[in-house]
């Protein structure tokens, strides 16, 4: 009802009625420009992130060493305590954090992206008046100039903001007659709203976005979520319904594996109570077997015989240092008996050679990936 009391009022306006057909279109252009500003700048600060910074510019493999390397120096038992329990909210606890320091570090990036956003889209906005300017002059047979002239205009616009043509019928039927007046009047109205959304931009924060830069980047590197049926690593292709096998670079020892007891399978090595120190990539090249569900045992090094699960996973044996979580048991070793309701003792006593690895090493295993 609003918007067609504005109309009659523009028709009763003789000649400022072309002025005020210019504020009117603008307060219709306004929201739809608000919207394609936050969703550009969230796709710029995405892209610009994907190409500063090493976490994000290869493979999800990639990011997981980052992420496992931002967990050794933070050195918090509930940080890694997160990680194991939710690896999936937690990388995108780790995006965010990363995607928030960029943007509001104190450089005012978040404005400059936003402002960026809003003077490209000013360009297109200011583009399609002149295009749609040009299309009416040029059509001197037709009578209904307003309306072709809005039909251009939207279409010049729909691939870069959402405005509805049909939000526009109410003016299509104005008489301009002076279509280069028309032109000039959209300018000017339109350095209005340019200065006017400027201002409101400059007190925005992540909050304004609907869609926010780290989920773009979260949805980039979601990837595949199948969990080592050993040790519970997450696999590491970026890609979710990947050709061939699952991997992951760093396998755990079995006691992490969704923080449950060794019991769920089993050689019969442990007591109930004790934690398996086990890591499954040096499992898979050892003489030992295990058993599935209670029934067949299988040697390790035909893991893959025990079929679903095992056979979708390529666990590479690797009799190596394997520094890092062992450096984590031994780190957190008070912690995790207590989380995983178990002890490290008997058949499961940390190695005295895992507890001699500095933090320093387990870092260092890490640069090698």
């Amino acid at each position: 009802i609003e918007d067609f009391f504005q109309c009659f009022q523009i028709s009763c306006q003789g000649a400022t009625s072309v002025t005020t057909f210019a504020v009117f279109l603008c307060h219709k252009i306004e929201p739809a420009l608000r919207q394609a500003v936050y969703e550009r700048a969230a796709k710029d600060i995405a892209e610009d992130m994907q190409g500063k910074f090493p976490d994000f510019q290869g493979s999800r493999a990639t990011l997981e060493v980052c992420i496992l390397r931002y967990l050794a120096e933070k050195e918090k038992f509930s940080y890694f305590k997160q990680y194991l329990r939710s690896p999936k909210q937690f990388c995108e606890m780790y995006i965010e954090t990363r995607v928030r320091r960029h943007c509001l570090d104190g450089t005012r990036s978040l404005t400059m992206f936003l402002d960026s956003s809003l003077d490209l889209l000013f360009q297109n906005i200011l583009s399609a008046v002149s295009l749609s300017t040009r299309v009416v002059k040029d059509r001197k047979d037709r009578e209904d100039k307003v309306s072709l002239w809005l039909d251009e205009f939207c279409r010049e616009l729909s691939e870069v903001m959402n405005l509805p043509r049909s939000e526009l019928k109410c003016i299509e039927h104005q008489e301009v007659t002076d279509i280069e007046f028309l032109s000039s009047a959209m300018a000017e109205a339109l350095e209005d709203l340019r200065d006017r959304l400027r201002e409101e931009l400059a007190g925005a924060d992540l909050t304004s976005f609907s869609r926010q830069p780290h989920t773009i980047l979260a949805e980039h590197f979601s990837g595949c979520r199948a969990q080592c049926p050993f040790c519970g690593a997450v696999c590491t292709n970026t890609m979710r319904n990947h050709d061939g096998d699952h991997q992951v670079a760093f396998h755990r020892p079995r006691a992490l594996k969704g923080l449950m007891r060794c019991t769920w399978e089993t050689d019969n090595k442990y007591e109930p109570d004790e934690l398996a120190i086990d890591i499954c990539s040096s499992l898979v090249a050892s003489d030992g077997d295990f058993r599935v569900g209670g029934g067949q045992h299988i040697p390790y090094k035909t893991y893959r015989d025990a079929g679903p699960p095992y056979s979708t996973w390529n666990i590479l044996p690797d009799p190596s240092t394997q520094a890092y979580w062992k450096w984590f048991v031994s780190r957190f070793r008070t912690q995790l008996e207590s989380w995983c309701n178990g002890k490290f003792q008997g058949k499961g006593e940390i190695p005295e050679a895992w507890r001699r690895i500095t933090k320093q090493e387990a870092l260092s295993e890490l640069e090698e990936h």
